[in-house]
Formats: C-alpha cells, sequence, structure tokens
C-alpha cells in the first residue's frame, strides 16, 4: 500500500504502519445509516441522533453500521483483495466487520439472524473466483462466536439481473440500475426472521436498501446491514474527532 520494502515475509503484503493508520469512524454517527453526524446536522427521532436524509426518508434497513471511512488505506486494503486476489486481506477486513457486527450485536433479537452477504451475479462471480463480500463475512463470524453462532447463507438471496457499475453514477441512477437486479429464492428460510445483510462498502445505500427491500418483501422482520466502510459526505468527512486516532485496528495473526 505504501510501496517501502517489507522486513518480513506475509500472506498479506502490507506492512504494520499501514495497518495501524486504519481507524474506526468516530461519533457522533446516524442511528439508522452510520453517516458521521456534524453539528448542523444533528437531530433527532425517538431520542436517537439522525442524519437529515434518514430524518426526511427513514431507511428500508432498520440500521446500517461501518467500521472505517472508504478512503485512503482501507479502500486500498478493499481494492486489494477485491481487484488483485490478495484473499489474506479477507482476515483483516473480517476482524473490522466483527466488530462492526459486535456493535449492532446488542439489537439483535433472541433468535440469531440470518447472515446474507450480498450476493454477485453469476457472471461476475466467475469473473472475479470470489465474492468479497461473502469472504469478509465469513472472517468475521469465525471471531464472533458469542455473538453469531451461524454461517453466511448463500442460498436465500440471488442477484439475477446483470447490473452496469455504479461507478460514476447518481444516487437516483444507482437505485434506477439496482431496480429489480435481486431474488429471494428461499422466503421461507427468513420468515419472520431478522437478517444481518454484509457488504463490503456502503457507498449510497442503494445496493444494501434494494437488498432489504426484496428481503422484507419476502418475509423478513428486520434488515440490519453491517459494511467494512462507507462513503462519508464531504461535510462529515473532514470531522476528525480526536478519538479516532486511539482505536487502530488489531494487527493479531493478519495473515
Amino acid at each position: 500500500m505504501c510501496q517501502a520494502p517489507l522486513a518480513s515475509v506475509s500472506r498479506l503484503p502490507v506492512c504494520d504502519d499501514c495497518l495501524r493508520r486504519l481507524h474506526p469512524i468516530a461519533g457522533p454517527l446516524c442511528a439508522a445509516c452510520g453517516e458521521r453526524l456534524t453539528s448542523v446536522h444533528l437531530s433527532e427521532r425517538d431520542g436517537a441522533p439522525l442524519c437529515g436524509m434518514c430524518l426526511q426518508n427513514e431507511p428500508v434497513f432498520t440500521r446500517a453500521a461501518a467500521y472505517g471511512s472508504y478512503q485512503e488505506g482501507l479502500r486500498d486494503l478493499l481494492h486489494l483483495l477485491k481487484y488483485q486476489h490478495v484473499r489474506p486481506a479477507a482476515g483483516v477486513l473480517g476482524r473490522m466487520l466483527a466488530e462492526v457486527i459486535a456493535d449492532l450485536a446488542e439489537a439483535f433479537g433472541s433468535q440469531p439472524p440470518v447472515v446474507i452477504a450480498v450476493p454477485l451475479h453469476a457472471a461476475k462471480l466467475r469473473q472475479r473466483g470470489f465474492n468479497q463480500s461473502e469472504l469478509i463475512a465469513r472472517a468475521a463470524l469465525k471471531l464472533r462466536p458469542a455473538a453469531l453462532n451461524v454461517n453466511v447463507n448463500t442460498a436465500v438471496l440471488a442477484r439475477h439481473k446483470a447490473t452496469e457499475s455504479q461507478t460514476g453514477l447518481t444516487p437516483q441512477q444507482r437505485r434506477e440500475n439496482l431496480r429489480g437486479a435481486f431474488r429471494v429464492r428461499r422466503p421461507a428460510e427468513i420468515q419472520g426472521r431478522d437478517v444481518l445483510l454484509v457488504d463490503d462498502v456502503f457507498t449510497t445505500g442503494a445496493t444494501v436498501s434494494e437488498c432489504a427491500r426484496v428481503l422484507r418483501r419476502a418475509g423478513a422482520e428486520r434488515v440490519f446491514v453491517a459494511t467494512v466502510a462507507r462513503v462519508l459526505k464531504p461535510e462529515a468527512a473532514r470531522v476528525t474527532p480526536p478519538e479516532e486516532l486511539e482505536k487502530p485496528v488489531s494487527l493479531a495473526a493478519h495473515a
């Protein structure tokens, strides 16, 4: 990531200094979508802080949370996995996701949620060889046996429409691009159940919102969203609370 020589051989070709610079998003955060709040946009509903967007239009998912901001080192680490196929990166990203799941777990019901990774279209899956969101979810679940003693369910949700890349599209274009892209194949497995939906990046929320919409239409009780990173709005990205510098990701066994 920084192009510095590595002091030792590792399955993950990233130095410890780069990994130590990966920090979680510090609050205050929107209780619905996880966006970082500024004093200008701080509003509340039923005592919960919400961003202006969620206050105006309630999301279809119950709550979304992410580990860090999609920029610099975290973006580079995700790209190592997603585009350069450095699969050991899923272990570090999984530990970040495990922290997000632990935070969301307080709201889960007595029955563990059905864990679903946002699926890829069959053609994209063949091209890439793996679903990065599924790899990260599996790595996270190995670390959270007390919170979620479950596996990733790959049979319920399918992406049957090959959509265009979302890069460069406006929020409205993203929603239109994804309309009808997902289908629930086994509704009985989510009937009356909470669902934990996992993705790598929360950009505008269009993808997870469309997934949550079809899951709830098929009978899911609530949908929680956990992602490794999210794209912060420009005004929120400029806020850097001092506590953000105090919580680096654990580096243990990062290979």
